[in-house]
């Protein structure tokens, strides 16, 4: 049982003892529990960032498509609105995945910072508060910002980071704004797919680079390192790719010498049963005439082959030559850390440290960073679980696991403010007044979690719980604003509609737990359930009558009595079986029971729906051959009637996303009708007929002949992967992911 709430290493510690447990993790594998400030061990293993969202976004058989969000963006642009309109409801003191960092010129105490899905936020106080400065109906997923001397702001659309539990969406382009982030216009790179990096040169405002990295699916683009020399009017390609799936995920401007500018490429592909993380692209280049000519850096750096993955590359501006180079492997190992004095001609290895290698935990291309203090050129940060700190050049190296969050992505250096950094991680944006040593402060306000599930109760409107991407299991009792009751990243949460204080969450693989007092107290039931496999995000669900009746579904599914406390399956495997690649993954993704106490439904991430009518005695299946099923919800008036929400892009011909039975699956109708061409991530059946779905592209209420509607106004333009419906007091609530929490209030 877990008390109160638990140190990040203890929850860690827990999470890889579960998955020894669960069977997903060896006895002796180094896991996440080992994750400790003093001895550098960190996540890896079965318990790293995992394929789930990939697989579900995709159709079997098919890369994911180019454009295919921003198809379907368009498309439910053009639909009417119904009125009413979403209020956000936080969590405002949370955060999540920061990718970059960029600080205003004229305004010491602004800084931007640029969210993996949830879009561009401005702080005017040195980034303890932060607002919007992105257009809500703009795509939100971005993976770069700059300014430039004269104010003028740059953002790059589309996460380079790959997917790992969580994906990671493409963006439209390179944008520019002249008036702080207000109003914004398209700079060109329509084609980037993600942006890695943008810089300005010093000398010039109208002089931009941009390290386009690509699409992750589908080769070609726009790739490389472009130069404008008119504020993004124009783009010139200046560092071409050698393959098709090579991108350029950084590119940097030597402070001391602004002619010699540096460039990473790396070659990433992610298909449908594995992942290349590396390849003969990947290196760092560097230009000695402003970008018009480059070379490959060799003299000591790893060459040119299959096997070389990311590079995280940091330049000093105080030793001009001085060059640190983090270097991952194709398979997201530790290859080393180099450092340069003659700016990249020749290269010296630094011996290992175990801590800095540990730090990587096994997907080193999640990071590839390293940040050089702008007056000391021996003090030197990297990127990892951890944040990585050196005094004497890579020597060494200590890790700030307990200062700040974990997962590592950005930082910038204020000139102005002696020794202020701020840094961007996977928990939001954080400020130290010295160096980055210690003394951090988190920010107070960042309305951009990530987040996979929701859960309220009609006993209390105030209360609100849902999984959320690195960030745990979060309540908005207990404690100040919201806060984390289960580690992890958090996925299913439940509150039991008749029994505010007995609530459940779960982290990866379906572990889950239960509690009586409203999460104060935790005690984990994984292992009394009986399952092969288990789904990232694993179905657990109430009975519609008696809550202390309960489901959830790893291959098989189980059915508690007592509320959790114990488990029996109540069925064969209903799936195919696991796939060809390590993952769980031929498993139950959702399951409804209906209100007759029988008639059970399941679904399958292999696309398969099954339905038992005596509790489990016998199974029928009634559809296969399908995409990702994401939900099944049972008519509460009729067990024979169900909808089922289906994932996956799929370019070329339309593909059903909702289907009806009214016969037990005998027969089916396709009620996608003009929704956009999206995943539908949830569906919810309220009063007199009335359809809400929950898509990638927002959220869309259908009720007669009408059509689909989008349903108000106010939610951005951001992934919805959870509805909740409060029918007593006629509320839905969304669980975004990237913008947090929303509600609407229903007729």
């Amino acid at each position: 049982m877990l008390r109160g709430r638990p140190t990040r290493t203890a929850q860690w510690a827990v999470i890889g003892a579960a998955l020894v447990t669960a069977g997903l993790l060896a006895p002796g594998s180094p896991t996440a529990g080992a994750a400790t400030a003093a001895d550098g061990d960190v996540l890896r293993g079965p318990a790293a960032p995992a394929e789930y969202s990939y697989l579900q976004k995709k159709i079997p058989g098919e890369p994911l498509p180019r454009h295919a969000y921003e198809s379907a963006a368009s498309e439910a642009a053009e639909l009417p609105r119904t009125p009413g309109r979403w209020k956000s409801l936080g969590p405002t003191n949370i955060g999540g995945r920061i990718v970059d960092l960029a600080l205003d010129p004229q305004d010491a105490d602004t800084v931007y910072a640029a969210a993996a899905s949830g879009g561009l936020w401005r702080s005017t106080n040195a980034g303890r508060t932060f607002s919007p400065a992105w257009p809500a109906q703009q795509t939100q997923a971005m993976g770069a910002v700059a300014t430039a001397s004269d104010g003028t702001l740059y953002a790059g659309t589309g996460e380079p980071n790959p997917g790992g539990g969580s994906l990671t969406y493409e963006g439209t382009g390179v944008y520019r704004s002249t008036d702080d982030g207000k109003t914004w216009k398209s700079a060109g790179l329509r084609d980037s797919g993600t942006v890695g990096a943008l810089r300005t040169d010093p000398r010039d405002p109208r002089r931009i680079f941009a390290a386009a990295a690509g699409s992750l699916y589908v080769p070609g683009g726009d790739r490389g390192v472009y130069l404008s020399e008119n504020a993004g009017k124009s783009w010139r390609h200046v560092l071409d790719v050698p393959n098709e799936f090579t991108g350029a995920v950084d590119v940097q401007i030597d402070p001391a010498e602004p002619d010699r500018v540096y460039a990473v490429m790396w070659d990433r592909r992610r298909e449908p049963d594995k992942r290349t993380y590396g390849g003969t692209g990947s290196g760092v280049f560097r230009s000695d005439d402003g970008g018009s000519t480059w070379r490959r850096l060799g003299g000591g750096l790893p060459a040119s082959g299959p096997d070389t993955g990311r590079i995280g590359l940091g330049v000093a501006a105080s030793e001009p030559g001085r060059l640190y180079a983090l270097v991952g492997d194709a398979k997201g190992g530790f290859a080393g850390f180099f450092t340069s004095a003659d700016a990249g001609d020749s290269w010296t290895r630094l011996p290992d440290d175990s801590k800095l290698a540990q730090s990587q935990g096994g997907f080193s291309w999640w990071f590839g960073k390293v940040w050089v203090d702008p007056d000391d050129a021996r003090h030197v940060h990297a990127a990892g679980v951890a944040l990585m700190t050196s005094k004497d050049g890579g020597a060494s190296w200590t890790g700030e696991s307990q200062a700040v969050h974990v997962d590592q992505h950005a930082m910038v250096w204020d000139p102005r403010r002696p020794s202020r950094v701020y840094l961007g991680n996977d928990g939001g944006v954080y400020r130290s007044e010295a160096d980055g040593d210690r003394g951090w402060t988190k920010a107070t306000s960042m309305p951009w979690t990530q987040l996979y599930s929701v859960a309220t109760t009609p006993q209390d409107t105030g209360r609100i719980s849902g999984g959320a991407q690195d960030n745990g299991s979060l309540r908005s009792w207990g404690g100040a604003g919201f806060n984390e009751y289960l580690g992890g990243d958090g996925l299913q949460n439940l509150i039991n509609p008749a029994d505010r204080d007995n609530v459940y969450a779960c982290y990866q693989y379906g572990n889950c737990a239960r509690s009586t007092d409203g999460g104060n107290a935790m005690t984990y039931f994984t292992q009394a359930t009986t399952s092969d496999r288990r789904n990232w995000f694993t179905p657990l669900q109430f009975d519609p009558v008696n809550p202390r009746v309960m489901y959830y579904g790893g291959n098989r599914l189980n059915r508690s009595t007592d509320g959790g406390v114990t488990w029996q399956p109540i069925s064969p495997d209903l799936t195919g079986g696991p796939s060809r690649d390590n993952y769980p993954y031929g498993t139950l993704t959702t399951v409804a029971a209906a209100r007759d106490g029988r008639t059970v439904w399941a679904g399958t991430d292999d696309g398969r729906v099954w339905v038992t009518r005596d509790l489990g005695a016998t199974w029928t299946k009634v559809l296969e051959g399908q995409p990702w099923v994401t939900r099944v919800v049972v008519d509460p008036k009729d067990p024979e009637t169900a909808y089922v929400a289906l994932s996956g892009y799929r370019s070329g011909e339309a593909q059903p996303h909702l289907l009806r039975t009214t016969d037990a699956g005998a027969s089916w109708t396709d009620l996608s009708g003009n929704l956009p061409q999206a995943p539908v991530n949830d569906v919810v059946l309220a009063g007199g007929g009335r359809l809400y779905a929950a898509t990638d592209q927002g959220v869309f209420t259908h009720n007669g002949s009408r059509g689909w509607r989008r349903l108000g106004g106010g939610m951005p333009l951001v992934p919805v992967d959870d509805l909740d419906y409060d029918a007593r007091n006629h509320r839905l609530v969304a669980a975004t992911f990237g913008r947090g929490f929303y509600e609407f209030r229903t007729p």
